[in-house]
């Protein structure tokens, strides 16, 4: 699943996110070799700004159609 993320093949937001979702737990085994450790936060750093771009993409694409009348989307967290 390590797909590189620049790739001919298009990643899709998904599966970055998902992959993103597995190394991070992977990264709370307290056993990871350091060499592995870096080599993990390098890939969700990949991970991570992959999905960055993917959602300001998305961001732009939706006020593009929607014209002046685009609203910010306001995220409630608990």
């Amino acid at each position: 699943m390590a797909a590189k993320l620049n790739s001919k093949s298009e990643v899709s937001f998904e599966a970055s996110l998902k992959e993103l979702g597995d190394i991070l737990a992977q990264l709370e085994n307290p056993q990871i070799p350091l060499s592995d450790l870096v080599e993990k936060y390098g890939r969700a750093k990949e991970c991570l700004d992959f999905c960055r771009k993917k959602l300001d993409d998305a961001e732009l694409s939706i006020k593009k159609l929607s014209g002046d009348s685009a609203e910010d989307f306001v995220i409630e967290r608990d």
